[in-house]
């Protein structure tokens, strides 16, 4: 079963950063950044806010609708 696993590739250090003091940059023996390491609720959140902004970036030629014509359209249809 250990050999399985793959072995660690090691890593000269990881750093936090004062402008995102939550993730991890990985970084080469040279202080270059190779990966950045982040917990599962700000990769999860990541993941929402590019979910969002494809949301946006599909609606972007809709016409807005006022919220008037959103309680018009809920009355119609028997939800409010």
């Amino acid at each position: 079963m250990r050999d399985a696993i793959p072995e660690a590739m090691p890593v000269s250090r990881s750093t936090k950063t004062m402008s995102d003091p939550g993730a991890q940059f990985v970084v080469d023996t040279e202080g270059k950044k190779t990966a950045v390491l982040l917990s599962v609720h700000q990769y999860e959140k990541l993941l929402e806010d590019l979910h969002d902004l494809a949301v946006i970036a599909a609606r972007r030629d809709e016409t807005p609708m006022t919220f008037d014509d959103i309680e018009q359209r809920l009355r119609e249809d028997g939800l409010v």
